[in-house]
């Protein structure tokens, strides 16, 4: 045997090295990574403002100086510090931004939670990989703003996200000449949907939606929209064992004005990562451990050369997203009256969307419902189905509690419809006409 085909044989012996062996920990130990380092110092994310986030990213760099860099690169219409924070030393540059829609704040709670496990977990070799083959560039909260606010656009009220190209807001600025600056080879554009979106024809809430966004109007393919397509495979397979059947793509259509598109146009593909519902009336934890799981398994599918080998097939067979698929609250074959007082059976579903009021104690999170729905709904699904069999529904009257007795002698008086606030009540009829026993009081903030 020559020397060459000694050493060559030899070598196929050894065991690779950990950092390239390593593998990421499944989707249900990342969720228990997240309970660990998740800060209790945060309120519920539509509750985190500018100052939060800027005290979070200071005690990074305070705590791990070595790891990370923090800098200032702009500033919001209002004066609020926009912040770039970096990690890694790698060859390929990854840029990952938050909240430019202000009313949109899982994903910076993630991305917070996410740089703290990497900054306590650095020496485990899926994330030294990570911090060797990867330079990450994190912007939490593009839209402090509109975050102060809690709503989508920014102080000047525009939509930062439709900005890529006039480039007139100081945020939409601040992100495009940061990429410019860092040529990055991918990006994350992370967002939250309206909870009226469904997974398809299903009647499943999407969860997660995934997007490898276009950049032109046939939506063609180039490489790195294809390496996108190959990072949302290996989310949705990441996702699915935690969230099943929540997983949806969401529509790409190319838009024109949007950063995402623009992004990928200008060489930085974008893999687009939109938060919707979850079926608890305690959603937030879960819906930011899908994105705390979603961002570390593609960052070291992207470290380790994983993701040049996943499936596009496994992106394009997630089902598309469907704008109006779901409601908050169904209730199924309940009793309504008319505008003429006869009585008729319907479905009605109920909306929710939050709100973040100020009652002079601070600000506080209300869930506001209107009747969004009426009719046959046997199409739809629900986080919440009420089974309205033998019931009647009609609006919630000052002064009722469940179990009162009441009479409604005008019942064209009583009707729901839609575009009314989700204050109602379910009625059992009893054997006295017109006399009704209150079963179940649903209110939701105005």
């Amino acid at each position: 045997m020559t020397t060459a085909l000694l050493l060559s044989a030899l070598l196929a012996t050894l065991p690779a090295s950990s950092s390239s062996t390593a593998a990421v920990p499944g989707p249900q130990a990342l969720t228990k990574s997240w309970e660990q380092v998740h800060s209790k110092d945060l309120p519920l994310p539509p509750l985190v403002r500018h100052s939060h986030v800027e005290k979070h990213l200071k005690r990074l760099r305070e705590k791990s100086p070595d790891l990370f860099q923090l800098e200032v690169v702009g500033q919001s219409v209002e004066g609020r510090a926009l912040y770039h924070l970096s990690l890694g030393t790698g060859p390929r540059h990854v840029l990952l931004w938050s909240q430019m829609h202000g009313d949109e704040p899982t994903a910076t709670t993630a991305l917070l939670d996410f740089l703290e496990y990497l900054r306590t977990h650095r020496q485990e070799p899926w994330v030294a990989r990570i911090l060797s083959e990867l330079t990450l560039h994190a912007v939490p909260m593009l839209n402090p703003d509109g975050a102060e606010r809690y709503q989508r656009r920014n102080a000047q009220g525009i939509d930062i996200n439709r900005d890529a190209l006039a480039l007139q807001t100081p945020e939409a600025r601040t992100l495009k000449a940061l990429r410019d600056r860092l040529q990055p080879f991918i990006g994350f554009n992370l967002h939250n949907q309206s909870w009226r979106y469904g997974v398809g024809n299903t009647g499943r809430p999407a969860s997660i939606s995934l997007l490898a966004a276009a950049f032109d109007e046939p939506r063609s393919d180039n490489p790195g929209r294809v390496l996108a397509k190959k990072v949302c495979a290996v989310i949705r397979d990441a996702l699915e064992p935690i969230a099943p059947g929540q997983v949806g793509r969401y529509d790409d259509s190319f838009e024109v004005r949007a950063f995402g598109d623009n992004m990928t146009r200008w060489g930085t593909p974008s893999v687009l990562i939109e938060t919707g519902p979850w079926p608890s009336r305690a959603p937030d934890a879960p819906l930011i451990q899908l994105n705390f799981v979603a961002l570390a398994t593609a960052l070291d599918a992207l470290a380790s050369g994983r993701a040049e080998k996943a499936e596009v097939a496994r992106y394009e067979s997630i089902p598309e997203n469907d704008t109006s698929g779901i409601v908050y609250l169904m209730l199924k074959g309940v009793g309504l009256f008319g505008a003429d007082g006869k009585p008729f059976t319907a479905d009605v579903g109920i909306s929710a969307t939050r709100a973040v009021r100020d009652q002079g104690q601070g600000p506080a999170l209300a869930l506001v419902g209107k009747v969004d729905e009426l009719g046959d709904l046997r199409v739809l699904g629900a986080l919440e189905t009420v089974d309205g069999s033998g019931l009647f529904a009609v609006p919630l009257s000052a002064t009722a509690k469940e179990g009162d007795t009441l009479q409604l002698a005008w019942p064209r008086q009583h009707t729901v419809q839609t575009g009314q606030p989700a204050e109602l009540m379910l009625l059992k009829p009893l054997e006295k006409p017109s006399t009704y026993r209150i079963e179940r009081i649903i209110r939701f903030e105005r």
